[in-house]
């Protein structure tokens, strides 16, 4: 992964030439993990930790974009098991991202979407990317949905609960 204290591209020349589609998604994952810095600190952080301030509606926000990046990276070519590794990835930062506090610390250091990037940038360099593969997008989303209904249905729970509290 790259150092904590820069916002490089994550992506080589090479790789961010060979798609449009991949050079989103490399500037989305800075954007959304190490745009901007902590003054005084070297330590990064980017969108995806500011929208874990908002509780659920943050949560929520920040898995879609994440889900949105790894079907991209599907349909460019990652394998069936390599968006396993980044589902896996993705699901980890939602759930911890869930807890008050902590989540918002895990956000800081764990950067799911840089994490991911760095597997396809990986995989591209071991030279076994394989082109589209709509089965897995499709894989992908469907899981996205389901983790996101799940969220909001919890969060509707929640709130009935705390409403009757009241």
């Amino acid at each position: 992964m790259s150092s904590d204290n820069d916002d490089q591209l994550i992506l080589t020349a090479q790789q961010r030439e060979e798609s449009r589609e991949m050079r989103w998604v490399d500037g989305v994952t800075r954007l959304l993990d190490t745009k901007f810095r902590i003054p005084g600190t070297q330590t990064r952080f980017g969108i995806d930790f500011l929208l874990g301030i908002i509780p659920g509606v943050g949560d929520v926000t920040s898995l879609g974009v994440s889900g949105v990046l790894v079907a991209t990276m599907a349909k460019n070519g990652a394998s069936p098991r390599l968006v396993a590794r980044m589902l896996i990835n993705v699901v980890l930062d939602a759930v911890v991202g869930t807890v008050p506090i902590l989540g918002n610390l895990f956000d800081l250091f764990y950067k799911a979407n840089s994490r991911n990037l760095i597997l396809m940038r990986e995989y591209y360099e071991q030279d076994k990317h394989q082109g589209s593969v709509w089965p897995i997008v499709l894989c992908v989303v469907a899981t996205i949905l389901l983790i996101v209904s799940f969220v909001v249905w919890l969060l509707v729970v929640l709130f009935r609960y705390l409403w009757q509290l009241l």
